[in-house]
């Protein structure tokens, strides 16, 4: 029997690889602001979250970081714990009924009761803490400043796996303030004013939310800094999001 080879040519592009030819930037996304509140110009805000219609926020700095639940309508401080001036406070998060505050460099975490502000317990955790954010389907997720999130165990707040992240296949490093939106990671990204949607499973960027134009650098006065603070209510499916040492939350939609 005589067998025949059959010798086919692809094209340039079919050789490819569909791993490579897929891999564009994420697309941009722009917004439009829904409502307007007021917040305090002196919160150097480094975790921001929604609760029962109120918000509960971590500010930063040596000596002036707190634990706070504020009013959305007013920007008014309800409660409030001042953090040992040793530490300098990052992301927050509630798991349960308690409140978990990242410090940035001691490797220390600050466990609360939700309701008194009174502190039960800390935590260990290897690096620095930036931001932190739990979903009861997604998990609880902390940022380090690098490209990577790490995982934590939310009953014992042991590391259990990590994800980079990346856009195009470019590592995204400075992930700071975390929030679950909807299935996804919406992290800020520190020195930008952009925010990234990160996939948890693969950690692709999959857009990014532009947001230059809400307050622009030229019209900020010092002491106001970056854009930092995403938090969602689920209940009302609104999102906010504000800046270290903002005078304003804006409740934003993507467009």
């Amino acid at each position: 029997m005589v067998k025949y080879l059959v010798i086919g040519f692809l094209s340039a592009s079919a050789c490819v690889s569909p791993t490579v030819a897929q891999r564009q930037p994420a697309p941009v996304q722009g917004f439009k602001v829904i409502a307007t509140f007021p917040h305090d110009p002196a919160a150097f805000t480094q975790g921001l979250l929604v609760a029962d219609g109120e918000f509960y926020e971590s500010t930063g700095l040596n000596g002036e970081s707190s634990l706070r639940r504020v009013e959305i309508s007013t920007g008014k401080v309800l409660q409030q714990v001042k953090v040992d001036d040793e530490y300098f406070a990052e992301g927050l998060a509630l798991v349960g009924d308690e409140l978990l505050q990242l410090t940035w460099q001691h490797q220390r975490g600050l466990v609360y009761d939700r309701k008194t502000f009174a502190l039960k317990r800390t935590f260990a955790y290897r690096g620095e803490g930036w931001g932190i954010a739990y979903d009861a389907a997604g998990g609880l997720v902390m940022s380090d400043g690098s490209d990577t999130l790490t995982f934590l165990d939310p009953k014992t707040l042991a590391a259990v796996r990590t994800l980079r992240v990346q856009d195009a296949g470019r590592p995204v490093p400075q992930l700071n303030e975390l929030e679950w939106i909807e299935g996804e990671i919406w992290a800020n990204v520190w020195t930008t004013d952009r925010v990234a949607r990160i996939s948890p499973v693969t950690g692709d960027v999959k857009a990014w939310v532009d947001l230059s134009t809400l307050w622009p650098r030229a019209e900020r006065q010092p002491p106001a800094d970056v854009l930092n603070g995403i938090a969602y209510d689920r209940a009302s499916r609104r999102i906010f999001v504000t800046g270290k040492k903002w005078p304003r939350v804006y409740q934003i939609a993507v467009q």
